[in-house]
């Protein structure tokens, strides 16, 4: 299941949207906004659908995890709009027969997420500048 959202994310709806009967774990990654980026104190983050393929790909993503690990669930939820320090933007959750294969692809996600989404990211600085880029 992938969603993108302008809404908080709850985790725990991520993980129960994951679990399997026939698992073992559910592992997840939550991404948080962080107050500092490039040296600099973060205002806020924007994250924008920069070409409209980001469903298409965090689906291209999940199929991937889905070939390359033995799991039973892959559940990517992503938050676009303008998000704070501390929100919630990216939460991961692998359901998997055992913690090994679930911990590995949760990495590997969390790397493909970096590497192949199309969303376009503005980053606004307690000081006024403003960064933008992928």
């Amino acid at each position: 299941m992938i969603q993108i959202t302008d809404r908080p994310i709850s985790p725990e709806d991520v993980v129960n949207h994951a679990k399997t009967p026939d698992s073992g774990c559910v592992v997840t990654y939550v991404g948080l906004i962080r107050d500092n980026s490039r040296g600099k104190s973060v205002y806020s983050v924007e994250y924008t659908d920069a070409d409209g393929k980001a469903a298409e790909r965090l689906n291209e993503i999940a199929s991937e995890i889905g070939r390359k690990y033995p799991v039973n669930n892959v559940v990517i939820y992503h938050r676009v709009g303008v998000l704070n320090v501390g929100d919630i933007n990216l939460v991961v959750a692998v359901a998997a027969a055992h913690r090994g294969e679930g911990l590995a692809a949760v990495g590997y996600a969390v790397d493909l997420f970096k590497e192949k989404l199309p969303t376009a990211k503005k980053e606004t600085y307690l000081d006024g500048t403003i960064w933008e880029g992928h």
